[in-house]
């Protein structure tokens, strides 16, 4: 499957911005396209109450329009047991066409890496390190490097050092050895006197029972192949397990599904690895990833709904492809490298140009997609009291009535009665449910706004609330701090500001008082505009 192209609103996200994209994903997932809802926020009570009803899930939540390794597409892991030994790692090197084996213990976890360098390394380096690796190597692992079985299983303890059978034989320290041999009786019984701890007899021979009996007295391993004697002395170092010759996965750099990619780009041209092993929060291998892979991955795709300026869209959003914009806001400062749809329409709602993009592509709404646009539509335009309310609006919602027998009075009354109310709920909460940031004349402004029903609340928490205002600004350090208490059936707005410019503009606040202004978008951001003008 493709990758998806990710819906999202503003952040803070309010219920236009929440219903809209959701809606907005199904009717591109009708249309073919692998679109997921997506929110930069969390998700406020009103839309909560919404989704609850509806039994819908809350969009996912995103915090970087960065890719990571979880939406690349990146090798599986080719993977070997810490006791699988070296031979079974090369074939499976070789099947697979794998230049790194990932090692992992019984649980599955990573343990570390061995490569098809080290593995022939094994028969070039030191007999003295080799010998170390094969003293530990268990027996049943050199019988399975051989493909052989055992005559006899013996306890003695071996130095690891392969020996063959020559003139000088009787000369050479062969305590605890590893004795390649062919036919020669002889050369076992000599074996064994020297001390031998494991003789390894080739092609297939079956030695005199009076020398397995001997071999069983003093403890030797006898193991019997059909391989000759060059091949035994071939494979018996890939009967070392890859546990032993690995390289341990704290030295090796490793990265987590959720790693970003320009930072996985950066740690890797630190390092010369050809590729590198990448994990899930249990530290469970979930693949393999090269520097190719990075340079044929494609950026986040995002369809924006419900703003179109960069200060309100979603964190690094210049690292993003947007292909498209649905918005009913004055344009902002959002750019592409290449045309797209932009949809901007003066409603009252996003819901409303979503509703009529399901009529113009003649696709069928369901019932529970209709009720969501509506309940969109009621929060955004304050059930069509709003100044922000268009003819438009009107229409599609007589349209949702006529077609799918909405009562949008009811669904209003029934959701504002539930959430809109400020009672019991912190200042932080309410200051920042749903606040929108501007640059106005080079001023930073924020403009915060929640509705209730009972605007008299208000006056209760004025000082308060103003105080907090004070401590929050002090940290942000906004020009303009506005906080708009809006009644949620348009009948006014009662006023709170702080910062540099709170003081001078006070007479402003009034006159939006006494004037019942109610839209942020309409009313008030534009006339603080014109004051700074």
């Amino acid at each position: 499957m493709s990758l998806p192209i990710y819906i999202i609103g503003h952040k803070n996200p309010d219920s236009d911005s929440i219903c809209s994209a959701i809606a907005l994903s199904e009717l591109k997932q009708k249309q073919g396209i692998n679109a997921i809802p997506a929110r930069l926020g969390r998700v406020a009570q009103e839309t909560k109450f919404i989704l609850d009803k509806l039994h819908l899930p809350s969009p996912v939540y995103l915090t970087s329009a960065k890719m990571t390794l979880s939406e690349i597409q990146i090798d599986d892991a080719i993977t070997v047991s810490v006791s699988d030994n070296l031979r079974k790692g090369w074939d499976v090197a070789l099947d697979k066409g794998a230049k790194t084996l990932y090692v992992v213990n019984d649980e599955q976890s990573y343990e570390g890496i061995v490569t098809v360098g080290d593995i022939s390394r094994i028969q070039m380096q030191e007999l003295t390190e080799t010998a170390k690796l094969l003293k530990e190597t268990p027996l049943e692992s050199i019988v399975a490097a051989l493909k052989g079985s055992f005559i006899l299983k013996g306890n003695m303890e071996r130095s690891g050092y392969v020996r063959i059978a020559d003139k000088k034989m009787m000369a050479r320290d062969l305590e605890g050895a590893i004795m390649v041999l062919d036919d020669s009786e002889d050369a076992m019984f000599k074996s064994i006197a020297k001390g031998a701890a494991v003789i390894i007899v080739a092609e297939g021979y079956q030695p005199d029972d009076l020398i397995i009996q001997i071999a069983k007295e003093r403890g030797v391993t006898m193991i019997s192949t059909n391989y000759n004697i060059m091949k035994i002395l071939q494979m018996i170092y890939r009967s070392i397990p890859c546990g032993m010759v690995m390289t341990p996965s704290k030295n090796i750099t490793r990265f987590s599904q959720n790693d970003y990619l320009e930072d996985v780009e950066k740690d890797m041209l630190k390092t010369r690895h050809t590729s590198y092993p990448v994990v899930n929060e249990k530290g469970n291998l979930v693949g393999s990833v090269a520097r190719y892979h990075l340079l044929k991955a494609h950026k986040k795709k995002f369809i924006l709904v419900d703003h179109n300026e960069t200060s309100q869209s979603i964190n690094d959003i210049d690292k993003a492809d947007i292909v498209e914009i649905v918005d009913h806001h004055r344009i902002g400062d959002v750019t592409t490298d290449h045309p797209i749809s932009f949809r901007n329409m003066i409603v009252g709602s996003t819901c409303t140009i979503v509703s009529l993009m399901y009529r113009e592509a003649n696709i069928e709404m369901s019932k529970t997609i209709a009720t969501l646009l509506a309940y969109g539509m009621i929060s955004d335009t304050m059930n069509f009291h709003s100044p922000t309310t268009t003819e438009i609006d009107k229409v599609v919602a007589s349209q949702l009535t006529e077609k799918f027998g909405l009562n949008f009075d009811e669904m209003a009354a029934e959701l504002f009665g539930h959430t809109a109310t400020i009672k019991g709920k912190d200042f932080k909460s309410i200051l920042y449910n749903d606040i929108k940031e501007y640059v106005l004349s080079g001023n930073h402004v924020a403009v915060s706004q929640v509705f209730i029903y009972d605007l008299d609340v208000v006056a209760e928490i004025h000082d308060d609330f103003k105080k907090y205002m004070k401590e929050q600004n002090d940290i942000r350090g906004y020009d303009l701090f506005v906080m708009v208490f809006t009644n949620v059936e348009g009948k006014g707005s009662k006023f709170i500001a702080v910062g540099k410019f709170a003081e001078p503009l006070d007479w402003v606040f009034e006159s939006f008082e006494k004037k019942g202004y109610v839209s942020r978008k309409k009313q008030i951001v534009p006339c603080i505009a014109e004051k700074f003008e």
